[in-house]
């Protein structure tokens, strides 16, 4: 088991009430729960920003499949990419509309590149990359 060091935070009386009642709300049972989750978000941030670490994430998107190609040119992005590309999933919304999420894996700036690729696409109406590490050096 890990070592636990305690440390004290001073805080305006206003931020910590709005503090309090967003991890009540998200069903943290202490604030020092919270406070580690911030801490290691915003660590992995700093670890995908840099484009020589490995990245893992999830690349959103929604289309409408009646525009033209739309779907020839994301299967082509996917096909030149599947190295980076370890999963999709292909929802149909409804009669016009298209979910995709692909699960990527590869280095940040790689990931960014597809991801921007992807989204710009003709016919995507909407997308978003969401990027995280694996988490191994926390």
């Amino acid at each position: 088991m890990k070592r636990i060091t305690r440390f004290g935070i001073s805080m305006d009386a206003d931020l910590l009430a709005k503090f309090d009642a967003r991890i009540g709300a998200r069903g943290y049972a202490t604030r020092s729960e919270a406070i580690r989750d911030l801490v290691r978000e915003a660590l992995i941030r700093d670890e995908w920003e840099r484009s020589d670490r490995e990245t893992i994430g999830t690349i959103t998107i929604i289309y409408d499949h009646h525009q033209h190609d739309v779907q020839e040119r994301l299967t082509h992005h996917q096909h030149e990419h599947h190295h980076q590309i370890i999963s999709s999933m292909h929802v149909h919304l409804d009669h016009d509309n298209c979910l995709e999420v692909l699960a990527v894996k590869g280095n940040s700036e790689e990931i960014r590149s597809l991801a921007d690729s992807i989204i710009s696409t003709v016919g995507v109406k909407h997308g978003k990359l969401v990027m995280t590490s694996s988490g191994r050096d926390l």
